[in-house]
């Protein structure tokens, strides 16, 4: 053959490649996962107990594997990975030698594509930089098209990969969230900015059906369902639905709460959070000419069962969690109190104690504010293991000194408890801001917070109370600092905080009239991660003492008053939220 007739037959078979699927029908299966949240293995380290697990979810996606053949399936997850777990943490601090777990488990489970979350972000450019790496050697694309470089205005992560399947070009897009500039350090994502996803999605989208002619178009963000109304730049799911054409599915993530909402022309899924279900879309085609010419799409929710777990893929990744374990189960000291972060709901507590104790060692520290990170959190007193202190601090926040006025203070004291309280004349009244309803992630109707309970900060450092009976602006009376010197409205004070927080984090600083994009001018020290401060303090403390850690003259002291409101009131709010209490 010569060459001129071989490029002529090269040529035919390179324009027969790209015409598309051959005539037929095709169906295939996606199948989600989201917020996982180092949910690795299916062992909590301690006590024996079974949890969901990436090691569950292998074995419900082999189902649908085995049952519709493996060609048929794309495995997708949606963000929110690297933090929340020891493993994570294990993988992501302690042995940085080793390729990170999650990319060695992602290319054992078949992943085919995974985008960035802000939780992914905030354990800074040298996990998230390594994770994409592994990613990239496994042949798994990191996906987050919206996070744009500085320097020359392209994309810092891919935007998409293209799949091919019996012919069929297949399309999934990746997106982080919006607001991350709202919650994290710029420290963390530097180098980059996060954009809108409204319009950049459509316009990607666009993009990649002109270039790649995908006969199929998935679109993963790590961005809430939302309310579909535009104002909530976290939760853009229904937004985007309403608007994006050319897409078969959207997948969402970021507010834990399991949903589907199925169309003929765009079906949206989101599985939730910690491997509780794997979301299910299901495309049929019809290839007539080479061209699709009609689809049908449905999907659902499907749950997962913690103890159906792959066998070999837990011997696969045994090592790998005897070294989290042997790690997170030794011993780093001794705890002479029990700690419950219900406790803070009320007044002052051994949690917070400890919280604010800690905050205000980060000199030049005066005040702290801090917050009950999990809703029911509990240690019980006694020998402390580093897991323990995963259950007393479960995320990786540095701890930030920031410049605030007197009056900075009190107005975000105001916010703060306006999240948390209501203004009542009797004790008849609910004095906690509470409700009963339907959890959007279990569908468990309970008494449960309106606003988020981590975002409830009070202040160590001061001494204050806070009257129920009065309205946001004139509840919270400073009577001094701590050590009994005067409080001055118009002075400025060094105050710690999470690097969450001032961020802008939960709002409150929005809302004391603090301008967060510019907070950099306001920090005059930065601290590593607070577990790391927790850590180091058992190191030379040995101990967690209650008279040690509830010093007022270090922590000051704060009530809610008047009492005859606030006791009855009080305790009756607590059943209610907590009927089963210790």
């Amino acid at each position: 053959m010569s060459i001129k007739t071989f490029a002529a037959v090269l040529s035919c078979c390179l324009l027969a490649s790209c015409a598309g699927p051959k005539n037929g029908s095709y169906s295939f299966q996606i199948l989600t996962t989201n917020d996982v949240h180092g949910s690795f293995f299916d062992s909590t380290y301690v006590g024996g107990n079974v949890r969901r697990s990436l090691i569950a979810v292998k074995r419900t996606v082999d189902s649908v594997r085995n049952a519709v053949g493996e060609e048929n399936v794309i495995l997708i997850d949606a963000g929110d990975i690297l933090q929340g777990d020891n493993a994570a943490y294990y993988f992501n601090y302690v042995d940085t030698v080793t390729p990170h777990l999650y990319p060695r488990m992602a290319k054992y489970m078949g992943y085919d594509a995974v985008t960035v979350g802000n939780h992914d972000i905030e354990t800074g450019h040298p996990v998230y930089d390594r994770v994409a790496r592994n990613l990239e050697a496994c042949g798994i694309p990191f996906l987050a098209g919206n996070a744009i470089r500085n320097d020359n205005g392209k994309p810092y992560f891919s935007v998409y990969t293209i799949l091919k399947r019996q012919g069929v070009r297949i399309a999934i897009l990746g997106y982080d969230n919006a607001n991350i500039s709202n919650w994290l350090s710029e420290r963390l994502w530097s180098g980059m900015k996060f954009e809108n996803l409204i319009p950049l999605v459509q316009q990607d989208v666009d993009k990649v059906i002109a270039k790649e002619k995908p006969d199929v178009v998935i679109v993963s963000v790590h961005s809430s369902t939302g309310l579909g109304d535009g104002s909530q730049l976290e939760g853009q799911g229904l937004d985007l639905m309403k608007t994006l054409r050319g897409v078969d599915f959207l997948i969402c993530s970021h507010d834990h709460k399991p949903v589907v909402i199925p169309s003929d022309t765009l079906c949206l899924i989101n599985s939730g959070s910690h491997c509780r279900f794997v979301g299910h879309g299901e495309i049929g085609l019809t290839v007539e000419k080479r061209k699709v010419t009609s689809r049908q799409l449905s999907c659902e929710l499907i749950p997962v069962d913690r103890l159906k777990t792959d066998p070999e893929m837990e011997k696969a990744f045994h090592d790998d969690y005897l070294a989290v374990k042997e790690f997170t189960t030794r011993e780093v000291g001794e705890l002479m109190v029990d700690l419950s972060t219900r406790d803070a709901y009320v007044g002052m507590s051994h949690y917070l104690n400890l919280i604010h104790t800690l905050s205000i060692s980060c000199s030049p520290a005066q005040i702290s504010f801090a917050a009950p990170l999990t809703f029911n959190g509990f240690v019980k007193k006694g020998k402390l293991i580093y897991n323990d202190l995963f259950t007393i601090y479960p995320f990786e926040n540095q701890i930030y000194v920031v410049n605030m006025s007197g009056k900075e203070i009190k107005d975000y004291l105001e916010a703060s408890y306006d999240r948390w309280i209501n203004t009542v004349a009797s004790s008849s009244e609910h004095i906690l801001k509470i409700g009963n309803k339907a959890d959007a992630r279990t569908g468990q109707e309970s008494w449960s917070f309106l606003e988020r309970a981590y975002n409830f900060d009070s202040a160590g450092g001061l001494v204050y109370t806070v009257d129920v009976t009065k309205p946001r602006g004139s509840r919270i009376d400073i009577k001094s600092m701590a050590g009994g010197q005067p409080f001055d409205i118009g002075k400025d004070y060094k105050v710690a905080m999470t690097s969450y927080r001032a961020s802008g984090g939960g709002g409150l600083m929005k809302e004391a009239g603090i301008d967060t994009g510019k907070i950099e001018e306001r920090i005059v020290e930065t601290y590593p991660e607070f577990r790391d401060l927790l850590y180091n303090y058992l190191k030379d403390n040995a101990t967690i003492d209650p008279a040690v850690i509830g010093d007022p003259v270090r922590i000051g002291h704060w009530e809610f008053i008047p009492e005859e409101i606030v006791g009855p009131a009080m305790e009756r709010d607590m059943k209610l939220l907590f009927p089963n209490r210790r």
